[in-house]
Formats: structure tokens, C-alpha cells, sequence
């Protein structure tokens, strides 16, 4: 946590550099307006760590506070970085054209002045956007056919909800729209892949009834993300079994003659050494000839569990939540949202997420309730999986 919090406060404070920097040549900001701004932006940086502060004192309103301003302003941060990037990387094209043309192109090029302020002017628009797109909950539904499947009996409906991050920004009103989603599914049984709940927990035992209310017919079960462990995994094990949830650590259930379900901790957990370590010891003795369905927050696929599970629910990534950060997370995921098809016949889906984390706006992102299907199909036919 601590080697985290160092990169990202170092990465961080990168970003407010360059924003700096660039505000000041392309504005002429004099010292007076200047010092502020550097003021403002080094309490930005800071905001995250002022909000536990808060938290841990109790102070759950100057907390909402802090955490609503705070991650409010590192959406906007981080889109006029990607913005004045895209123009610094146009001016370097233009540069480079010019050099090889040897033709003067500088009047393709708006001064400093009004591309900064049409970069802001395109930030904020797109900040109203992600606004409303992070409350509008969609529903995505895919099929999944395997001869585990019983013959002859309606298809098992699975519901999957994932990295919710309950807490100070996400709270009841977002959590209905979510629940709503999941009533209308009636589903057979409910999935949270991690990260429900994200940090001070205090005031939530409402919010803990609303999905308690749903009672699918085979159960609700959850798995840890590093949310849980980041918020403190004692009070947020407690909030996810008051809200419902077998929280499955390292452990499986069979319900008999219908479907395996098995479960891992985030490696985010202090003393868990691998992210892949005994899965495959796991899954091979869950085994027990129906549909296995491996629950697990990061979109790891170990070797050694290959061939053992039918389908993986995953979640973590949000699809980068605002894009262009979705092109980062590629770098470390190659599989960030969707369905994939694994060796052996086995399906990967990775889900968007249902809330926030951070930034309460999300930008060609948008959160996903996803409502899974499993069908029966001939034991000779792989299986096979489609969204919808």
C-alpha cells in the first residue's frame, strides 16, 4: 500500500506539473494568480490522503467532502492532461511535416492561448457527459452453453455485479439503480467479483438492506478485491455477509447437480504471495462434474487452473473508466471487458464495473449489470459463448 501510494502520489504530482506548466505559458498567469493555482493544485494532490485522514477521525462529512471535490477534480485532471497531450502531439506533427517539407505549417496551429481554452471548453463537456454516463446502468447479457448444463431445464440465470465501491461518493441512489437492474434479471443466483464496498463503511447498514432484499434461488456469493483489503477487510467482510454474501476465500460450493462455485481472495491481501497461488489445487478439488463458475476480482488467468473451470467472473479494470485510460490498462491487461474464449472451451468474462471508483464520471465506459445465461448443449459441441 505504502509503494502504491508513493507511485501514485509521485504520478500524480507529474500530471499537475505539466498542467501547470501549460496553463501558465498558454494563460500569461502573473504571480498572483499563479501562487493560487499552485496552492489549489497542490492540495489536489493531496485530496486522497486528506480523505482517509478524515475518515479515520470520523469525520464522515468533511470526508464526502473532500472525496466528492478531490476525485471530481482527478477526472478533470486527468482529461486536460489527455487533451493537451493530443495538441502537443499535434504541434509535434506539424513540426516534424514542416522540417521534412521544409514549408512553414505553423498557421494550422491555434496560439497557446485559445488551444488551452479549448481544451477546457471540450473537458468540461466531456466531464457532464461521464457525469450522467456513470448513473445510466446498463444491462449486458450473454449466453454460455456446455453439456454441464442439465438437459431440459430452463437456462440457470446468473447475475454479476462488480467493483461497486460503496462508500463515500457511491451510495443509496446509485445502488437502487444497480438493484433495480438485478430485480428485473431474477436471477438463480448472484455474483459481486470485489471491490463492493471501497472505504468508510460507518453509515451503510441501509445500504446493506437494499441488496440483502434481492434472494435469488441458489444464493448470493462474493469474493474479495483490493478494496476490501484497502478499506479494511474485517468491517468490510462484515458489511458484504450483512448485505447477503457468502464470501468465498479460498473455498468452494456445489450445489448439487446444478453448479460448482468457487472463490480466491484479491492478491492484494497482506501475505498472499501470488495472485495465481493454488488456484489449480483449488479447482481441481472443486471438481465435481457440473459447471464449475470460478469467481475472481482481477482478470488473471492461471495456467495451472486451465481446463479446470467452464466460465471466469471478473471485474477490477472498469474498462478504463475514462477513456483514453483504457489504453493504458492494455499495457498490463490483454483482456479489459467482454467475453473471451479460453483454451479448453472455458469463457473469461470481465465486467465494466457497476459504480465508480474515484472520478464519479465515467467516459465511453459505461457501468454494467450482466446477466449470464447458462444453457444446455450437446456434450459433443465445445462450448460456446455469445453476448447479446
Amino acid at each position: 500500500m505504502v509503494a502504491f501510494l508513493a507511485i501514485f502520489l509521485f504520478l500524480y504530482g507529474l500530471m499537475h506539473a505539466y498542467i501547470l506548466v501549460r496553463a501558465r505559458i498558454a494563460l500569461e498567469l502573473g504571480l498572483g494568480s499563479f501562487l493560487p493555482l499552485v496552492f489549489f493544485m497542490v492540495l489536489m494532490i493531496w485530496a486522497p490522503i486528506i480523505v482517509r485522514i478524515f475518515e479515520k477521525a470520523g469525520l464522515a462529512l468533511w470526508a464526502r467532502v473532500a472525496a466528492f471535490v478531490g476525485y471530481a477534480w482527478m477526472g478533470l485532471a486527468f482529461l486536460i492532461v489527455a487533451s493537451l497531450v493530443i495538441v502537443d502531439l499535434f504541434r509535434l506533427m506539424l513540426f516534424l511535416l514542416s522540417t521534412t517539407l521544409q514549408r512553414d505549417l505553423s498557421f494550422l496551429m491555434p496560439p497557446p492561448g485559445p488551444s488551452f481554452k479549448i481544451s477546457l471548453l471540450c473537458v468540461v463537456l466531456v466531464s457532464l457527459y461521464g457525469w450522467f454516463e456513470a448513473r445510466a446502468i446498463r444491462t449486458e447479457r450473454i449466453v454460455v452453453r456446455s453439456p454441464k448444463i442439465s438437459a431440459g431445464t430452463s437456462p440457470l440465470r446468473i447475475v454479476q455485479i462488480s467493483d461497486v465501491h460503496l462508500g463515500l461518493i457511491v451510495r443509496q441512489d446509485r445502488l437502487k439503480r444497480i438493484m433495480e437492474q438485478v430485480r428485473k434479471a431474477s436471477p438463480d443466483l448472484m455474483v459481486s467479483t470485489g471491490d463492493l464496498v471501497d472505504g468508510e463503511m460507518n453509515d451503510l447498514d441501509g445500504v446493506a438492506d437494499l441488496l440483502n432484499e434481492v434472494k435469488p434461488k441458489y444464493g448470493t456469493f462474493a469474493v474479495t478485491g483490493n478494496h476490501e483489503f484497502y478499506a479494511g477487510l474485517d468491517q468490510a467482510l462484515a458489511f458484504t455477509r450483512r448485505a447477503g454474501f457468502r464470501v468465498l476465500r479460498g473455498e468452494a460450493v456445489t450445489i448439487p447437480g446444478t453448479i460448482t462455485i468457487v472463490g480466491v481472495d484479491d492478491p492484494s491481501g497482506p501475505g498472499y504471495r501470488s495472485s495465481n497461488s493454488g488456484e489449480g489445487a483449488l479447482l481441481s478439488k472443486a471438481a465435481s462434474g457440473t459447471f464449475t463458475l470460478f469467481l475472481k476480482h482481477r482478470p488473471d488467468i492461471a495456467r495451472e487452473g486451465i481446463g479446470l473451470f467452464e466460465l471466469q467472473l471478473s471485474g477490477h479494470l472498469h474498462d478504463g473508466q475514462i477513456f483514453p485510460f483504457r489504453l493504458l490498462v492494455r499495457l498490463f491487461y490483454p483482456h479489459i471487458a467482454g467475453l473471451r474464449a479460453l483454451p479448453g472451451g472455458a469463457f473469461l468474462y470481465v465486467s465494466r464495473g457497476s459504480g465508480t471508483w474515484g472520478p464519479p464520471i465515467r467516459f465511453l465506459a459505461p457501468p454494467e449489470v450482466t446477466i449470464i445465461d447458462l444453457v444446455h448443449a450437446n456434450p459433443t459441441s465445445r462450448n460456446a459463448g455469445n453476448a447479446r
